[in-house]
């Protein structure tokens, strides 16, 4: 019961203490913002304080806060520590140095950042890395929607209208200006976001301070849970199995939506590494949700986690409550979809240098996007195991978006001769997470596609790959000429 109220405590304490710290190395400050320097009424335009960080929560508290901590809870009470730490120092570290490159780089996207910080060649591969994840994003981020619907709804069997009109709502918050539909009804989601989990947050402090041993595992749990032996090792497989709630890739392409709409860079500390402090809680909420439901249920470890979800709201919640949770966990995938694929459509404009201020542009670049996750879509229902292979990889390709950002990040600090640290520890551990885990994994080991090689040799190799990851950022950052840091003063 105290990891997981410890653990809530921590990621409070964090924004007030190191999040003011990494605030000071950054250094927002008064100088004019992207939307004030080229505002185009499409992506560059002004929105309030309060809308652009539920904006930025929703776009990045997809499903993983709750999908993967489901699954993740199963490695035992270790999660209600790991969570908080991992994303204190880490995700929300992340989160807000990606987002300063962004407000200091002309609003500019992930796999631009990456060019000026990196190089040329890197980001030449890592671009269409990016595209790729945002696909299966898309993709995941429907699926797992209308699937909930589906539930929600029984009788009806109306997963492929669900996903229909999750897909249609996607095309139009990509076409359309930030402020014309994102802007005006993410207020109405956050809300029911909010409220959904604080709900469930509630019922399980009522159920833990009668019963404090539901945090605890007992020995039913203990029998079921990932271990070694089961080929889950916590290094790295928790890492990547739970990702948005202690850091994910995936919000680095995110922030340039907002970095493109903040007034000014003070609001900066609250929008991206607050927000991703919320999105923790979130994450230990419903991992308090999946400990206790497996304490009292052990069967259900071997169960789909999209079915616990039901069950944790149907045995916690009345049927209304329960029911108002699992849309907000509805909310939370198709808040993160919708600007998935308009990050993607940014990218790709970037990337072959195609202006979006007409209509006539955004559609020329949606309509591959529209094939191309038609197609995941379709693969990804024809069995179970087509969708394993997809959350696999999204997983995995999600951590590889973190490592490189936090690298960029590095070299992006060493530039400006700030203290760098802050990044590269952060980047060294997810560099070595990344690496061990391709090197390591395989159906073996029952996963996807990997090399397979033992574990301990995977360790080693991929700690000697981080550092000479970090070490090439390292050198990257004192390569990298003054002017493309971005840190030109433009006053107001």
């Amino acid at each position: 019961m105290w990891y997981f109220l410890i653990g809530i405590l921590l990621l409070v304490i964090g924004y007030f203490t190191y999040g003011k710290l990494v605030e000071k190395i950054l250094g927002p400050d008064d100088r004019k913002t992207p939307e004030e320097i080229n505002p185009d009424g499409v992506d560059y335009v002004e929105l309030p304080h309060w809308k652009n960080m539920l904006i930025q929560l929703l776009n990045i508290a997809g499903i993983g806060p709750v999908i993967g901590v489901i699954l993740g809870i199963k490695f035992g009470s270790i999660v209600f520590l790991i969570i908080p730490i991992g994303n204190i120092i880490g995700g929300a570290v992340h989160d807000f140095a990606g987002g300063m490159m962004s407000l200091r780089l002309n609003g500019a996207n992930l796999p631009v950042i990456v060019q000026k910080m990196l190089g040329k060649h890197y980001a030449r591969a890592f671009s269409f890395f990016t595209c790729f994840l945002l696909l299966l994003v898309v993709a995941v981020f429907i699926n797992i929607p209308a699937n909930l619907i589906d539930l929600l709804i029984p009788s009806a069997k109306c997963f492929w209208i669900a996903v229909i009109g999750i897909f249609i709502y996607y095309i139009l918050a990509t076409f359309f200006s930030v402020d014309k539909i994102i802007g005006k009804i993410y207020p109405i989601f956050g809300i029911i976001l909010i409220a959904s989990s604080f709900v469930l947050l509630v019922a399980l402090l009522f159920q833990l301070f009668k019963d404090p041993a539901l945090m605890t595992p007992n020995a039913d749990f203990v029998k079921n849970m990932f271990t070694m032996e089961n080929h889950h090792p916590v290094i790295p497989v928790l890492f990547v199995t739970i990702a948005c709630g202690i850091i994910s890739g995936f919000h680095a392409t995110q922030s340039p939506i907002i970095a493109r709409t903040m007034k000014t860079e003070r609001q900066a500390r609250s929008s991206f590494y607050g927000m991703m402090i919320v999105e923790g809680i979130i994450a230990m909420i419903w991992a308090g949700g999946g400990m206790a439901i497996y304490n009292l249920f052990p069967e259900y470890m071997n169960e789909n986690p999209t079915k616990v979800l039901e069950y944790i709201t149907t045995h916690f919640l009345s049927k209304g409550l329960g029911t108002l949770t699992i849309i907000g966990v509805i909310v939370l995938a198709i808040t993160s979809g919708d600007t998935a694929m308009r990050s993607l459509r940014l990218s790709l404009a970037e990337l072959f240098a195609i202006p979006q201020t007409k209509l006539a542009n955004r559609i020329l670049v949606c309509i591959p996007l529209i094939v191309i996750v038609s197609g995941l879509l379709w693969w990804s229902n024809l069995s179970v195991e087509s969708f394993k292979h997809l959350w696999n990889y999204f997983s995995w390709a999600n951590q590889v978006l973190a490592a490189t950002t936090l690298l960029a990040a590095t070299a992006w600090l060493r530039a400006r001769k700030r203290n760098y640290w802050i990044t590269l520890v952060p980047a060294l551990f997810m560099v070595f997470i990344v690496w061990t885990y391709i090197l390591w994994i395989s159906e073996a080991h029952n996963g996807p596609v990997g090399i397979g090689l033992d574990w301990t040799v995977a360790c080693i190799l991929g700690a000697i790959l981080a550092v000479g990851s970090v070490a090439w950022a390292y050198w990257r950052g004192n390569k990298i000429a003054p002017a493309d840091t971005g840190d030109e003063v433009q006053t107001k």
